[in-house]
């Protein structure tokens, strides 16, 4: 534990930070597997739909620095090309 008030105010936000994107990522990832679940099942608009709110969070996430640009485009990338050969 640490001694000086400025480490225990530091630990305090680190910690709060790691809950807010922890929060985040699993968020990001539950709906990309949403849409993906809906493309296998064939439902064209439901996996469109779905593919559209994965994006939004993606990009939520890319804002509040839980991920890099790059990194954002690529997810995007993969699950919107994913998404559209699972529906042919």
């Amino acid at each position: 534990m640490a001694n000086i008030k400025s480490q225990v105010k530091r630990n305090r936000q680190n910690e709060a930070r790691h809950e807010r994107n922890k929060a985040l990522r699993s968020e990001m990832k539950t709906r990309s597997k949403n849409a993906v679940d809906a493309a296998e099942a064939g439902d064209a608009t439901k996996a469109e739909e779905l593919l559209r709110l994965a994006q939004k969070r993606i990009d939520m996430a890319t804002t509040k620095g839980v991920l890099s640009k790059n990194t954002a485009a690529r997810r995007k990338s993969r699950l919107t090309r994913r998404v559209h050969a699972l529906l042919g």
